[in-house]
């Protein structure tokens, strides 16, 4: 979808639905336009229900701490995501770590707690600060086998992995065993709001009993409308997704050869952990001098308190777009 695209479909719900909705989902905040969303989501993921939210944030804040409370386990992989954590504080679950990315370590963690309540497995798709991807195929296993749900937040993975875009656990033939899948509006869908689904349709009880979906407007009709328009262009333009990854592997491949150490294998995220955050910060600025933006990412919001430098790559870039970048960053690394 191109700008003129999303600007239409924005343009179009301003002018049929207002600027705003003044209410909540369950007062005056519902319109057409959130519950074909909702549709079109559930039906893409193969889902039983659907749920969508004004940020990305509040998906995992709402959907999380709505499905697990006193009395219930919450584990979750380390790095895990802000929201993550702010939602298993709000749950009042009791919250257990594991190290990241390893099923091993999981089941070691589950096999010591307690029979009584429940329990759900939280990881990411994608991990944000580093690129890495998780072992979906064997978190399944390791959850179910264990009596536990497994939630994924696909936010960072949604439009790039999988058939028609749907994500790593797509990618990894899992999709169908995933019990809740969230994501966000704001990266692939080139807009604002979140979502949350899932094979089980008594998530649909979660609208009645989650403080922050009773309590905040619903998305702008523009934002809804957008990721709407969003959403047919991820799953029919395959074209989109091939570009991404050819300009993936170029990037990590020059980075690579320029004598840069990428935290990860090639993908929509690339990282580079810098020997120190006064390194990172010089380096940021010699960039935007150089017209290359990237993200400067520093402790405390950094796995192991790593300074990086993060690409994030676009299904827009070019081939001549990803060779100036490459030439940027190898004088950068001569000095």
């Amino acid at each position: 979808m191109n700008l003129a695209q999303a600007l239409d479909a924005a343009r179009d719900a301003l002018e049929t639905h207002g600027t705003a909705t003044t209410g909540s989902r369950l007062a005056n905040g519902t319109y057409g336009l959130h519950e074909a969303l909702e549709r079109d989501l559930a039906a893409y993921f193969g889902a039983a229900a659907s749920l969508i939210f004004t940020t990305g944030y509040q998906a995992n804040l709402a959907a999380i701490s709505a499905l697990a409370g006193k009395g219930d386990h919450l584990l979750i992989d380390a790095d895990s995501h802000a929201c993550i954590y702010d939602a298993c504080r709000l749950s009042e679950a009791t919250t257990i770590r594991f190290r990241h990315n390893d099923p091993e370590n999981l089941e070691r963690r589950l096999a010591r707690l307690p029979e009584e309540g429940a329990r759900m497995v939280v990881v990411e798709g994608l991990y944000s600060m580093l690129g890495d991807v998780a072992p979906l195929d064997e978190f399944v296993d390791v959850a179910h086998r264990n009596g536990a749900y497994l939630y994924v937040d696909e936010a960072h993975s949604v439009g790039c992995y999988g058939d028609a875009g749907r994500g790593v656990a797509s990618a990894q033939g899992v999709l169908d065993k995933i019990d809740f899948l969230s994501g966000t509006f704001s990266k692939s869908f080139a807009s604002i709001g979140g979502f949350c689904v899932s094979r089980h349709d008594a998530f649909e009880v979660i609208r009645l009993m989650s403080r922050p979906y009773l309590f905040t407007a619903s998305g702008s009709p523009s934002n809804v409308a957008v990721a709407h328009a969003a959403l047919n262009e991820i799953r029919t333009r395959q074209e989109l997704r091939e570009n991404l990854w050819a300009r993936a592997h170029q990037l990590h491949a020059g980075l690579t050869a320029a004598g840069f150490e990428p935290a990860s294998a090639p993908g929509p995220v690339i990282a580079l952990p810098r020997p120190d955050q006064e390194t990172a910060i010089a380096q940021w600025n010699a960039l935007l001098r150089d017209g290359i933006y990237v993200n400067l990412a520093v402790p405390p919001a950094t796995p192991h308190a790593m300074s990086l430098l993060r690409l994030s790559v676009s299904a827009a870039h070019t081939e001549a777009d990803i060779s100036q970048i490459i030439e940027t960053f190898a004088r950068l690394e001569r000095g």
